[in-house]
């Protein structure tokens, strides 16, 4: 069983900072891709950003030069680092890890719960 866990959403105000941590536990060999996702309300679930095992990253267009995810190998933890935050970031963030949890065995997707980012102006 893997579980992934949340951390750091919270209210902010337009141009403010927040940074979200997501832990996950359990039988856990390996971790490839990791990632952000956001929805808003009466939107879709949209990419905002990913990091592969090797540091390679992405970033949504909306995003890119304010957002910044990394990751802790050691901690099988990712992170998002929101800056210049903005209303339009308002949005229930979830974040999505692909684990092979025994040695040569494939990644499967899991993913958190959310943690909810409001933005004021």
């Amino acid at each position: 069983q893997v579980q992934l866990v949340e951390s750091g959403g919270g209210l902010v105000q337009t141009g403010g900072s927040l940074r979200l941590s997501c832990a996950a536990s359990g039988t856990i060999f390996s971790i490839n891709g990791m990632g952000w996702y956001r929805q808003a309300p009466g939107k879709q679930r949209e990419l905002v950003a990913t990091i592969m095992s090797k540091g390679s990253t992405n970033y949504a267009v909306s995003v890119k030069g304010r957002f910044t995810i990394s990751r802790d190998d050691t901690k099988n933890t990712v992170y998002l680092q929101m800056s210049s935050l903005k209303p339009e970031d308002t949005a229930v963030y979830y974040c999505n890890m692909d684990i092979a949890p025994y040695p040569v065995h494939a990644g499967s997707d899991y993913w958190g719960k959310g943690t909810l980012v409001t933005v004021s102006s």
